[in-house]
């Protein structure tokens, strides 16, 4: 009975990484080729509208 859920954890544990690392991969593959030229527009809108904030928490350098 012990072999079958270490078995069970084994393969619930590759199901889970597979799945994720495939997802991963799709992702990437799909902004790639489906992607549009401007890709990073949200994160280049983001970082302008926070420009000049004080940044909060963390040690000052």
């Amino acid at each position: 009975m012990v072999e079958y859920f270490i078995d069970f954890t084994i393969v619930a544990i590759l199901v889970i990484g597979i799945t994720a690392v495939m997802g991963v991969l799709v992702n990437g593959i799909g902004e790639k080729v489906f992607g549009r030229k401007n890709g990073s527009e949200s994160f280049d809108k983001s970082a302008s509208m926070q420009k000049g904030w004080k940044s909060v928490g963390g040690k000052s350098k």
